[in-house]
């Protein structure tokens, strides 16, 4: 018989109490925060059937699917948490009353590259509105994030928040370089989402490479790596049509985040694209301003999933926000704590004729609402 292999899976881990203690810390953050807010938690079966997934997810995510097949269903086990919220809320479409603020904070897995930051498994916080398509909603989440980084202990300047808008992107490179393909726009986003990870210069190469699905020339494949460099909102609306519908979104939502106290944190920035295929408008991530670590957490508006998904028209926007990555920022500023076991009362027995004594008064003690260890072995001198 072969040795048992006594590690899990790698890019899983194990949650020893200690480590269970902590964990539960954080989730108890992630509750109150979204109870504050007015949301209301709900959850979904980590098994979902694969087609969930893939119908409008993007290439990366298929790639990472845990999936297989069984009884001839293909399922897998999700790799995140809006399609399935989607699909609840497609189901009860005409019982629900909009618009819903849910929470979930759930365990996903992804079949990726595992770095400091980066598991196959991670739990994560999502918060999302369903039924409101104004941008008090993005401005209502964002201040959700900027909440937890608060009571988190974080300073206001250790997390920075980028945000941009597919749809202003959008706008200005269907009257530019997309102007006789629009329909490469889906693509070509999954491709700039790269540019952190491989450079400028890569991104060029795979939008213009003649193979691929976005197939730019390229001086245009650079103009629009070009483009991403923009920083300054004012700079974006110059480059967007004058009647822009997304710039209108933009500064207003900026007006709203200025309201919550928050504005000082988000900054534009056009190369914040996210990868998902699903996401319509306003999109964001949280950074370590220090740069140290991936993003902490992402999101934007997706108003099309439940059409996608076979549903009605919903308009939505939520975010998730994973613990891996909030952790080492945590433990990185030495706030991380310790958290002892909660343990009120240990009982002795101090031989076999009084344990059933020591039984009576530990009984006692646990109706009365402690937390009581009774040592079952017998005690020992020294």
């Amino acid at each position: 018989m072969t040795r048992l292999e006594l590690q899990p899976p790698r890019g899983t881990r194990d949650f020893y109490p200690e480590d269970l203690r902590r964990r539960r810390w954080l989730f108890d953050h992630f509750r109150e925060v979204a109870r504050r807010f007015g949301f209301e938690e709900v959850d979904a079966p980590v098994v979902e059937h694969a087609d969930l997934f893939t119908r409008k997810a993007g290439e990366e995510i298929v790639e990472q699917l845990y999936h297989f097949e069984l009884h001839d269903r293909h399922l897998a086990l999700r790799p995140e948490m809006t399609p399935s919220i989607a699909r609840m809320v497609i189901g009860r479409s005409g019982a629900l009353r909009l618009p819903l603020r849910w929470f979930t904070v759930t365990q996903n897995w992804r079949y990726e590259r595992t770095t400091r930051g980066r598991k196959r498994e991670h739990f994560q916080w999502n918060m999302d509105v369903w039924g409101e398509p104004g941008v008090a909603a993005e401005a209502e989440l964002i201040a959700a994030i900027c909440a937890l980084v608060d009571r988190l202990g974080l300073a206001p300047g250790d997390v920075r928040i980028r945000l941009s808008s597919r749809a202003l992107l959008e706008e200005v490179l269907r009257e530019g370089v997309l102007r006789e393909r629009p329909e490469a726009f889906g693509a070509l986003c999954v491709v700039i989402d790269k540019l952190p990870k491989i450079g400028p210069e890569a991104v060029i190469e795979l939008l213009s490479d003649p193979a691929g699905e976005v197939r730019l020339e390229a001086g245009a494949a650079r103009e629009v790596v070009d483009s991403l460099g923009v920083r300054d909102l004012d700079e974006a609306a110059r480059r967007a049509p004058a009647d822009s519908t997304a710039v209108g979104e933009l500064r207003q939502l900026f007006e709203l985040l200025a309201a919550y106290g928050v504005a000082d944190r988000v900054v534009f920035d056009a190369s914040i694209v996210r990868g998902l295929a699903y996401y319509t408008g306003i999109v964001f991530e949280a950074f370590d301003a220090g740069a140290t670590l991936r993003a902490l957490c992402g999101g934007g508006r997706y108003d099309r999933l439940s059409e996608t998904l076979g549903g009605p028209g919903i308009p939505a926007v939520g975010f998730g926000f994973g613990d891996v990555v909030i952790q080492e920022l945590l433990s990185d500023r030495g706030l991380l704590p310790d958290i002892p076991r909660a343990l009120d009362d240990v009982v002795y027995p101090f031989g076999p004729a009084e344990r059933p004594a020591a039984i009576r008064l530990a009984s006692r003690l646990r109706a009365e609402g402690r937390a009581v260890e009774l040592v079952l072995g017998e005690i020992r001198p020294r």
